[in-house]
């Protein structure tokens, strides 16, 4: 196991319910989701997903091609926990982002609070690349970030924040963004954690 997988599974154990993203409900993530207007039998996957509800909640809306991945083993055994038997509905990925494979396409990633981590450019440069492979040509990117007036740190790291132009510039040219928000997250511990968020569509061909 690497140093940074022992740390987000040392996050975690402490309470899937009591770390700082914590949120009861995916209410931002189902609200561009549904601005998307996806097929139920588009392939989803959620990047860091980890203890989300998000699953759950694309399960109970009747999407059936879900992938969870995370680097954190604690954090998708919670989930799959919480899902009982429908755990065997989705595929569950244990790896670290940046040392990823996918070996298959999906038409949306949705990551909610694991680009802002990724504080090397050359990891960022990853990221983007990843996104590139993992996503059909007309699908969509759903990001959220800690916003410019969110903290410097979450969880003993440092993180790089982002405005919705950040996150555009970033993606690149071959990406046309839908929709930007900022959402103020409330922890469980009672503090504010200001996002961004944007949808974005990937051009059918590149430019």
């Amino acid at each position: 196991m690497t140093e940074t997988a022992r740390h987000w599974d040392a996050a975690y154990r402490g309470g899937a319910d009591q770390v700082s993203w914590y949120q009861d409900e995916a209410r931002v993530s189902l609200e561009l989701i549904d601005r998307l207007k996806l097929a139920i039998d588009a392939p989803i996957i959620d990047i860091g997903g980890g203890a989300s509800p998000l699953t759950a909640d694309l399960l109970d809306r009747g999407h059936h091609d879900l992938t969870v991945l995370d680097i954190s083993r604690h954090a998708l055994d919670t989930a799959r926990e919480k899902l009982d038997a429908r755990a065997e509905e989705v595929t569950w990925v244990h790896a670290d982002l940046r040392n990823w494979h996918p070996t298959r396409t999906y038409q949306l990633w949705h990551d909610r609070a694991v680009l802002h981590f990724l504080t090397d450019p050359q990891d960022q440069r990853t990221y983007t690349d990843l996104l590139a492979r993992a996503l059909v040509p007309g699908g969509h990117a759903i990001i959220a970030t800690f916003a410019p007036d969110g903290p410097a740190r979450c969880s003993g790291l440092p993180v790089v924040r982002y405005s919705a132009e950040n996150l555009s510039a970033l993606l690149g040219t071959d990406f046309d963004l839908i929709e930007k928000r900022h959402e103020t997250h409330h922890t469980p511990s009672g503090s504010i954690q200001p996002f961004t968020w944007i949808a974005a569509r990937r051009a059918l061909s590149m430019h």
